[in-house]
């Protein structure tokens, strides 16, 4: 007479098991990505990562080697440290110039984002919380703005600003660059979503001005969309070349980005190639400073609850 084995019967899976969760979670959620889907994901970014990140590496690395080992190898590695060596090198060289260029950036870039943080924010409320004639047009033309290029008009206001007498003068770069499109729109789509119109009438019927209103009340709900406005026209600013190459022939006005430049120019012998890259990269630093500082401003959700 012949047995016959039986297979054991596996166990059951407990209900608050992690794999038990995960089936759930899977047949809860089918457009759930897979893992090789996120591990992809992750591959990408991090090769993106490091497309951007390397030169800035290199750079970093070119800069605290002692002088003339900066294109010496190893290219990306340690080779010797003499940072403040170079960084003491850099600001005696042609009478202390590079920090006279690190100051101008500092003050075309400050003046012209402040300004035209606030004149994007003026335009870009009024565009969004009063209804007059043409205010479609206005802010069809605006978006249109966006999409040329400032560099077409480097040339136009090259020859008006000649024929008014403002070459070699900082208002030639301070004047352009406060006028921004972008920081219009990017003002008037925040406005419509931040500034609830109700506080705005409740405001008004307590016999607050237009004014106050808006510095009061609008500016503060609108901070993240403001300080965005601020850092996007701080750095165009920064990395503007042309236009102050062009309105500016004095040396000593000129912004850090020109002033590097000329110094690699083809002619190039005036200055060593290890301390540009030295400028370069102290140029580099008040725009992260500037990022780091103002980076808590940026969380949305500040007007959250404002009705109530």
């Amino acid at each position: 007479m012949s047995t016959t084995a039986t297979e054991p019967t596996p166990a059951p899976v407990p209900a608050d098991s992690p794999r038990s969760q995960a089936s759930a979670r899977r047949r809860l959620d089918p457009n759930r990505p897979s893992t090789l889907s996120r591990w992809g994901v992750i591959a990408i970014l991090t090769l993106s990562a490091v497309y951007f990140l390397l030169p800035l590496w290199w750079m970093v690395m070119a800069s605290i080697k002692p002088g003339g080992r900066q294109f010496e190898e190893p290219g990306l590695w340690f080779n010797g440290f003499d940072f403040f060596g170079n960084v003491k090198a850099l600001l005696e060289i042609n009478d202390g110039i590079f920090p006279r260029w690190m100051l101008n950036s500092i003050a075309y870039a400050g003046i012209s984002a402040v300004i035209g943080t606030l004149l994007s924010a003026m335009a870009g409320n009024a565009l969004a919380k009063y209804r007059f004639r043409g205010r479609g047009l206005v802010f069809g033309i605006i978006l249109a703005a966006v999409l040329i290029p400032k560099v077409m008009f480097t040339l136009p206001l090259f020859l008006m600003f000649n024929s008014v007498g403002l070459l070699n003068n900082p208002l030639a770069v301070i004047l352009p660059s406060v006028v921004s499109p972008f920081g219009v729109y990017l003002a008037r789509i925040f406005a419509a979503q931040s500034v609830p119109d109700e506080v705005i009438e409740a405001a008004r019927i307590d016999g607050a001005s237009e004014g106050k209103i808006f510095f009061r009340l609008s500016v503060p709900m609108m901070a993240p969309a403001l300080v965005t406005i601020f850092l996007f026209q701080c750095v165009e600013v920064w990395n503007n070349y042309l236009l102050p190459l062009m309105v500016l022939n004095d040396t000593s006005m000129q912004p850090v980005t020109v002033g590097l430049v000329g110094w690699a120019g083809s002619n190039g012998q005036q200055a060593p190639a290890g301390l540009i890259i030295v400028g370069a990269f102290l140029s580099v630093i008040p725009l992260v400073v500037a990022f780091l500082s103002l980076q808590r401003f940026w969380p949305a959700g500040l007007t959250a609850g404002a009705i109530k």
